[in-house]
C-alpha cells in the first residue's frame, strides 16, 4: 500500500524542487496527480476483475514491479512531457492495491480481526507519505530529488522479491455464483430490488470521490503552500506531509478498529466533518502559520482515515468472490475524486489564491459528509424495516 501511492507523495512533497528545477508550475503539478489517477480510476474495475481471476500475491508482485518501473521514469524525466507519461503508468499499481490487498485479507484473517489488520494495512499508504516527506526529501536534499526517487525505485524492487517468496501461493478461485434469493428462484417469482452490498458500495464510491478530491489537493500542495505562503524551506515544508502521514497511521489503525458494523456506517460522515475543520484550519494558517501543523494532524486523523473506514465497510458487506471488484468499485470514485482535486486547486494556487482554495477543499469534504450521512440514515431506515 505504501508504494501504491508513493509517487503521488513524492511529488507532492518534492513540490518546490521540482517547480524550480524541471520548470513544472504549480497547475502542471496538480495535473500530475490528475494523470495518475484519472489512470487508475479508469483501470480499477479491470484491476479488480484481474484480483479476482489470478489471486493477491501475484496481483501484488506486478503491482511492486510497476511502481518500480514508474518511480524510475520518474527520476530519469527530463521534462514535464515525460514526467506526466511516467506518472500515467504509476496509475496501474494504484488499481490493484485495494483489491489485492483486500482480497488477501479476507483469504487469511479471521472476521473478528478484519477491521483492525485493514486499518494496519490502510495506513501503509500514510507510510508512504511518512517516507516521503522525511527520509527521502532529507536525501533528496544532498542527493538531488532525483536520487530520492531511484531510492524509492530500488526498495520497491526489493519489496517485489520479499512479497514473491514470503506470501502464500495464489489458490485458484472459482467466479462467485450470482447471488439470488429463495424467492427469485421460484418460478415465475417477480424479481427483487438489487441486493444492499451492491447499493452500499454506489454510496461508498460516491463519497470516496468528494473524499479524494480534498485529500489529493492537501496531498498536492501543503507542501507548496508551506514553502510559497507561510515562508518555509524545502525540507520543513516536506514535513507537512511527513506530519500528515504519521497522523493518517494512528487515524486509520484506531477508526478502523471501531468500524465495527451497526457503528461503522456513521464514521465515514463523521471523519468527514473532522476533514472540514482541517480545511478551515489551513485557510486559518494563512493568518496564524503555526496552524498549519494542527492542519496537517487533523486532515491526516480524519480526512485520511475515511477512505479506511469505507474499505472496511466494503469487506463486512462484499459477496464471496467479489470483494475485489467491490474494492475496485469503490476505490474507482476515490482516484476520480485524486483526478479531479488537484487541478481545480491548482488554478487557485497558480493565482495565488490559497485561501479560496482551502474553502474549495472544505465544501468538498462537506459535499462527502453529506453524501455519507444521507446513506447512513438510509440504512438505520432499511434496519429498522427489516426489524419490524
Amino acid at each position: 500500500m505504501a508504494f501504491s501511492m508513493l509517487q503521488l507523495f513524492l511529488l507532492g512533497a518534492l513540490g518546490p524542487r521540482l517547480v524550480d528545477e524541471l520548470d513544472v508550475t504549480p497547475t502542471l503539478l496538480g495535473l500530475t496527480t490528475t494523470i495518475g489517477f484519472g489512470t487508475a480510476a479508469v483501470l480499477s474495475p479491470v484491476g479488480g476483475r484481474v484480483v479476482d481471476r489470478f489471486g493477491p500475491r501475484r496481483s501484488l508482485v506486478a503491482l511492486l514491479l510497476v511502481s518500480a518501473v514508474a518511480l524510475a521514469l520518474i527520476g530519469a524525466a527530463p521534462g514535464p512531457g515525460f514526467l506526466l507519461a511516467a506518472v500515467a503508468l504509476g496509475g496501474l499499481p494504484q488499481a490493484l492495491a485495494n483489491p489485492a490487498t483486500n482480497k488477501a485479507i479476507l483469504a487469511a484473517v479471521p472476521p473478528a480481526r478484519r477491521g483492525s489488520v485493514t486499518g494496519m494495512k490502510q495506513s501503509g499508504v500514510q507510510l508512504g507519505a511518512f517516507a516521503a516527506g522525511l527520509p527521502l526529501a532529507a536525501l533528496a536534499g544532498g542527493a538531488g530529488w532525483r536520487g530520492a526517487v531511484w531510492t524509492a525505485a530500488a526498495t520497491a524492487v526489493g519489496a517485489a522479491v520479499w512479497a514473491l517468496r514470503g506470501l502464500p501461493a495464489d489458490r485458484r478461485t472459482d467466479p462467485a455464483p450470482p447471488r439470488t434469493s429463495a424467492r427469485q428462484a421460484e418460478p415465475g417469482a417477480d424479481p427483487e430490488p438489487e441486493p444492499e452490498p451492491r447499493d452500499a458500495t454506489g454510496w461508498l464510491a460516491a463519497f470516496s470521490l468528494f473524499l479524494g478530491c480534498g485529500i489529493a489537493s492537501v496531498n498536492t500542495y501543503v507542501s507548496l503552500f508551506g514553502a510559497e505562503r507561510l515562508g518555509m524551506g524545502p525540507t520543513a515544508a516536506a514535513a507537512l506531509v511527513a506530519v500528515l502521514g504519521v497522523a493518517g497511521i494512528a487515524g486509520r489503525v484506531g477508526w478502523s478498529q471501531a468500524a465495527r458494523p451497526g457503528r461503522a456506517e456513521w464514521l465515514p460522515g463523521l471523519l468527514a466533518g473532522g476533514a472540514v475543520v482541517a480545511a478551515a484550519l489551513f485557510a486559518a494558517s494563512l493568518y496564524a502559520s503555526p496552524l498549519v501543523w494542527a492542519a496537517a494532524v487533523a486532515a491526516g486523523a480524519f480526512a485520511v482515515s475515511g477512505n479506511a473506514v469505507s474499505m472496511v465497510l466494503v469487506m463486512q458487506r462484499a459477496a464471496p468472490g467479489r470483494a475485489g471488484r467491490d474494492s475496485a468499485r469503490v476505490s474507482a470514485g476515490f482516484f476520480a475524486g485524486f483526478a479531479v482535486g488537484p487541478p481545480l486547486f491548482g488554478l487557485l494556487a497558480q493565482a495565488d489564491r490559497y485561501g479560496p482554495g482551502w474553502l474549495l477543499v472544505a465544501a468538498e469534504f462537506a459535499a462527502a459528509g453529506a453524501v455519507a450521512t444521507t446513506w447512513a440514515l438510509r440504512e438505520r431506515r432499511r434496519a429498522s424495516r427489516g426489524a419490524a
